[in-house]
């Protein structure tokens, strides 16, 4: 099944008003990365047991494991959670950049080293929002 079908299933199979709000928080990342790489997580294991909630992500770059290994994944990517929404920004090499240069500016977020989580984005300021993903962007793999 096409990524951009099981993105609208996910969506659609949300209640009100988190529908609304991740459709519109989608809607708002594409239009700052209009031709990115879409990804659909299920938030299931390979056996198939949940272990996380569905995800949508957006971009590519490639994650560096201890171990050597390494894996493509999205860079920046949005969840509903039982509380509300979470935002995250992988590969930030600095952990704690999000929470020092985000926190005090976008509202009634908790700000974390890799996720920005909000229970209704009228609690946040969507332009701080918007910034800390275009730093993911600007800074690449």
């Amino acid at each position: 099944m096409k990524i951009e079908i099981q993105i609208k299933q996910y969506l659609d199979s949300l209640d009100e008003p988190k529908k609304n709000e991740m459709q519109q928080l989608h809607k708002h990342i594409l239009g700052i990365m209009p031709k990115t790489k879409l990804w659909y997580i299920d938030g299931r294991d390979e056996t198939g047991k949940v272990v996380t909630n569905p995800n949508i992500g957006y971009g590519t770059f490639t994650i560096q494991y201890a171990n050597g290994n390494s894996k493509e994944f999205y860079p920046v990517g949005i969840s509903a959670t039982k509380t509300g929404i979470s935002v995250y920004i992988l590969g930030l090499k600095d952990i704690n950049y999000l929470a020092q240069h985000y926190s005090q500016k976008i509202g009634k977020a908790k700000v974390t080293g890799y996720c920005i989580n909000f229970k209704s984005i009228k609690d946040i300021d969507l332009s701080v929002l918007e910034e800390a993903i275009k730093y993911r962007v600007a800074i690449g793999d």
